[in-house]
Order: structure tokens, then C-alpha cells, then sequence
């Protein structure tokens, strides 16, 4: 009989953490193996949540892609930023170490079971395509009609909690995601401001080098930051921020949405909507 592998991918982000939470209560006798695909750009706080992670769960996060992180790739490229046309980074960074992990177990016929934490109520999401036919994606969330609020509820009652940077962000993954809103990147400035720099040098190097593509689509880094730029991007947010808000309908039987989510409520086709849901999750 073929070897059983039941592996789940963390993010970094609520989602992923909650299934992992999931899991681990609901079926403990699976002997699940969960992974974390390291940039090498993550956000502090992003590591701060899986040590913690790891505390509940009882057993490492195993850490894939250590020796080929984002400059490798980014050397590779040519110096051309990733962007949402050209995302060579969710390619190189996120599904390939992937597929190279399981590739040694599927090569020998053992099947593999990948946990992904598509939520029941996204239906315009969609896990990705198996391309294997001993590797099978499961969507426990869809099958036990675990919604938004059901994620925190999750983490609330497990003692983990939410990643710091919800605080002020929304995306998980590396910290220069080409789909964060322009708040974000201001909020970045505030926040990382080491970071920020390091994403304008990153930029000014790419267009040295031909790139067509800045981080934030129409305006570079440095156009972004100036004093009025940045007051009118804050401004914009605020007013996007009541409008959207004011559509949300009331749920007597629930809490008002927490203001450290506003971000992740607020994701507008004109501002990155659609992001990789390998990193997102």
C-alpha cells in the first residue's frame, strides 16, 4: 500500500493559521506536517506568529526555500520586479519549493494530502489545480462551513490570536508584495521604515536595470512617500474606508468588524484585489 502525507502550507496570515488550529483539534491523530515558504522578506511579526503558532500546534513549522530567497530569484529575473502581470515570485518563491518537497513521495506513488484554507464563505476563490494524481487538495473550511468569523473565533478560543501586523496591514507575505494598497506602503514607512528604504533601493536598481515595473502601479516609492502624496493617499483610504463600511449589513447576533481588519475588508479591484492565494491565506 502507498505511504499517506498530509501536509498544510501556512501563510503567515489568519487563515492558514486557523486551519492549522483546525486540524489540530478536530482530527489529532493525523500526523500532518506544516510548512512555511520563507521568502527571506517576511515581515518581523510574520515569524513572531508562527513561534507561536508553533507553541499550539506542539511541533515545528517546517521552513522550505532556505538558500534560494528573493534576491537569488531577483538576480535571475534580471532585476526585474515581480509584478501582477509577472509574478515570478509566488512561482519561484511560494509553489515551487513546494512541488519540490512532495515531489520525492509522489515520484515513489505515495499519496499526499494538502490541507488549504479557502474559507466557506469565498466562493470566487478556488484552490489550486492539483497537477498530480496522488496529490489532493482538501478544503476542510468548505466542508465544515467555517466562515470569516469562524476563523477568529478559532484563533481567539485557541489562545493565538491574530498576527500584530493586522494592526496596520492586511497581506501576509514577503513584505514588499507588489498587491499591498498604497496605505500599505505608507503604513510600511511608519511601521518598517528600514524596510521601506530597502524597497526603494530595490526599485531605483530594477529601473537601472530596464524594469518597467515599480511596487505601486503608476508612482514609485519615492513619488509615494512625499508629504502631499501621502496625505491624499491617507485621505482617500479614510473616505473608501466609511463607504465600504456603511454597506457592511448589520448582524445583531455578531460583533461589528474589529478595526484591525479594516484592511482586509476594504480590498477594492483598483487596489490589488486578487492576490496570491498562496501567500494571502
Amino acid at each position: 500500500m502507498a505511504n499517506e502525507h498530509h501536509v498544510l502550507g501556512l501563510s503567515g496570515g489568519k487563515d492558514s493559521a486557523a486551519l492549522a488550529v483546525f486540524m489540530r483539534q478536530k482530527f489529532p491523530a493525523l500526523n500532518i506536517r506544516y510548512f512555511f515558504t520563507d521568502t527571506g522578506k517576511e515581515l518581523p511579526e510574520v515569524y513572531e506568529f508562527l513561534a507561536k503558532l508553533e507553541g499550539f500546534l506542539g511541533k515545528p513549522i517546517e521552513r522550505l526555500n532556505p538558500n534560494r530567497d528573493f534576491d537569488f530569484w531577483l538576480r535571475e529575473y534580471g532585476h526585474f520586479l515581480p509584478s501582477p502581470r509577472t509574478r515570478w515570485c509566488t512561482r519561484q518563491l511560494k509553489l515551487l519549493p513546494f512541488k519540490n518537497w512532495v515531489k520525492p513521495w509522489l515520484a515513489s506513488g505515495d499519496i499526499v494530502h494538502s490541507y488549504v484554507a479557502i474559507r466557506s464563505d469565498e466562493d470566487h476563490r478556488e484552490a489550486l489545480v492539483s497537477q498530480h494524481d496522488n496529490l489532493h487538495v482538501r478544503l476542510p473550511f468548505r466542508e465544515h462551513g467555517i466562515d470569516k468569523q469562524g476563523v477568529l473565533d478559532l484563533l481567539d478560543a485557541a489562545g493565538v490570536g491574530l498576527p500584530k501586523y493586522y494592526g496596520w496591514r492586511s497581506r501576509s507575505g514577503c513584505t514588499f508584495c507588489f498587491f499591498q494598497q498604497k496605505i500599505e506602503w505608507v503604513r510600511l514607512r511608519d511601521q518598517h521604515p528600514e524596510s521601506y528604504e530597502e524597497a526603494k533601493r530595490y526599485e531605483k536598481n530594477a529601473l537601472d536595470h530596464g524594469s518597467p515595473f515599480t511596487w505601486t502601479q503608476g508612482e514609485s516609492l519615492s513619488d509615494l512617500e512625499q508629504p502631499e502624496r501621502r496625505a491624499q493617499i491617507v485621505a482617500d483610504y479614510e473616505i473608501r474606508k466609511q463607504r465600504e463600511r456603511a454597506r457592511i449589513p448589520i448582524n445583531p447576533l455578531r460583533p461589528p468588524p474589529s478595526e484591525n481588519l479594516e484592511l482586509d475588508e476594504l480590498y477594492l479591484d483598483d487596489e490589488g484585489g486578487g492576490a496570491c492565494l498562496v501567500c494571502h491565506k
